[in-house]
């Protein structure tokens, strides 16, 4: 259900569209607090995000990554948050324009419905909305920089861990997701927390020159995934041609 303009009860002004915004941090990574906090005062956020620290689960720390992001919907939900933005404290930005982004925080005070709006990930589908600078998607994953609507963050915060990683977590959502266009969130390249159990996928991001333009590259092709593959035919058909012609 779409709300007239009359109805939105909340002045939109970009980050200030969020009621709580957490950024999780292990304890001893002051570095990274440090990087992000560099990262956040770049966009307008400094003094509008709360850091959250957490210790390692030595013996699971995919169980440790969960609940941290738990905890955050928690202290949100628990302070009478109606929107909860979380960020990781590897995240940098790239392609952030503030007046897009207003546009985009208004777009969902009149879609009530929303669930998830991701501000970077990687995804696998999108479709164009009637505002250019937000989109609707399917998710495929990361969880470094989202935002969720009340509703939904209590079906999440309280569920005990089920050996779900965060970083697939939305991918049981059909709809009211939407990711912001372009998306300006990523994850610096930072050696990962948990590079021993990943050690093979950690390669591989930087044999493609990292998280960032891999993302990049993701939301390209999702965007004009059509048009990608009509030219990667259309040469095919060429080679044939000429191939065949000779």
């Amino acid at each position: 259900m779409r709300l007239s303009e009359d109805t939105v009860k909340k002045d939109v002004t970009g980050w200030d569209f969020f009621d709580r915004i957490y950024c999780i941090s292990l304890e001893e990574r002051a570095d990274r607090r440090q990087a992000a906090a560099n990262s956040f005062a770049k966009v307008g956020l400094t003094g509008k995000v709360e850091f959250v620290l957490v210790k390692p689960l030595p013996s699971n720390r995919e169980q440790g990554m969960y609940e941290s992001h738990m905890t955050c919907l928690r202290k949100g939900l628990e302070a009478g948050a109606d929107t909860i933005l979380i960020f990781e404290d590897d995240i940098i930005f790239d392609r952030f324009n503030a007046e897009n982004f207003k546009q985009c925080t208004q777009f969902l005070a009149e879609y009530p419905s929303w669930k998830v709006l991701l501000l970077g990930a990687l995804i696998r589908s999108s479709r164009k909305t009637d505002n250019p600078f937000i989109q609707k998607v399917r998710y495929q994953s990361l969880a470094h920089a989202y935002a969720l609507h009340r509703p939904y963050a209590e079906t999440l915060a309280y569920q005990p861990w089920q050996e779900i990683v965060i970083d697939t977590i939305f991918r049981p959502l059909k709809d009211d997701i939407y990711a912001v266009y372009p998306m300006f969130a990523f994850q610096n390249n930072f050696t990962s927390d948990n590079e021993e159990k990943y050690k093979g996928l950690e390669r591989f991001r930087r044999l493609c020159g990292g998280l960032e333009r891999i993302q990049k590259a993701n939301e390209f092709y999702q965007r004009h995934k059509f048009g990608v593959i009509a030219i990667h035919i259309l040469f095919i058909l060429f080679l044939f041609t000429i191939i065949f012609a000779r």
